[in-house]
């Protein structure tokens, strides 16, 4: 039975061949290994990086002997979240004080997820350009909130030149995950909906592609 109450929004990329990729990163090879007119039966081979599309990073993207994503308990990947519009942000980072901006209502939920309008670049070069990131300041402020994820409509939570992955250790090193290459946060209000992004549960995976939704009462 249909739940009108509800309304589901779709927050993942379609993984495909002619995808964006993390650049370097190899893209996704789909064959078609039977057919329905050859085999009575369809079925295809599926060759990509556990970091493809719409992902999660687990701790152990990052630090060696730590969690990865098939240790955790499911309940990980799911909970209540709110929208950050990060869109105007000047100087490409996300300070500090947009968080204190948004700290209650922060305060109360499991996940923060940044909505800067980038994923209407995706398939373009300019995916990977000028993308707005957290600031040393706002990431270690974010680990003061009992987050289980935050989560990006960007290709990384760090800049694409940056070796040192700063935003990541901060945040993975303080167990919580990342979300990566989301889309459609635009259709999501600005108060707090159920997050749900179940990821592929692959052996010792440090990231792996996940099916992300936003679920928002009609109320």
């Amino acid at each position: 039975m249909r739940n009108n109450s509800l309304r589901v929004i779709d927050l993942t990329h379609t993984i495909e061949s002619t995808m964006s990729v993390f650049p370097g990163t190899s893209t996704p090879v789909i064959t078609q290994e039977s057919t329905i007119e050859r085999d009575n039966y369809a079925e295809k081979s599926l060759s990509f990086c556990s970091h493809t599309g719409t992902h999660i990073d687990a701790p152990s993207h990052i630090f060696e002997n730590s969690c990865s994503l098939d240790k955790l308990t499911v309940d990980k990947f799911i909970g209540k979240a709110v929208v950050i519009d990060v869109s105007s942000c000047e100087n490409e980072l996300i300070g500090k004080e947009l968080i204190d901006r948004n700290i209650r209502v922060i305060s109360k939920v499991e996940f923060v997820l940044f909505y800067s309008g980038w994923d209407i670049k995706w398939g373009r070069s300019e995916y990977f350009e000028g993308f707005p990131t957290l600031s040393p300041e706002a990431a270690k402020y974010l680990c003061n909130f009992k987050l289980k994820g935050v989560g990006f409509d960007v290709i990384s939570a760090d800049p694409v030149a940056s070796s040192g992955l700063p935003n990541h250790k901060l945040l993975l090193g303080n167990g919580i995950i990342i979300v990566e290459n989301l889309c459609n946060l635009d259709k999501l209000p600005n108060i707090p909906l159920t997050f749900i992004t179940l990821p592929l549960k692959i052996a010792e995976s440090d990231g792996a592609p996940a099916r992300a939704v936003g679920i928002v009462s009609q109320f």
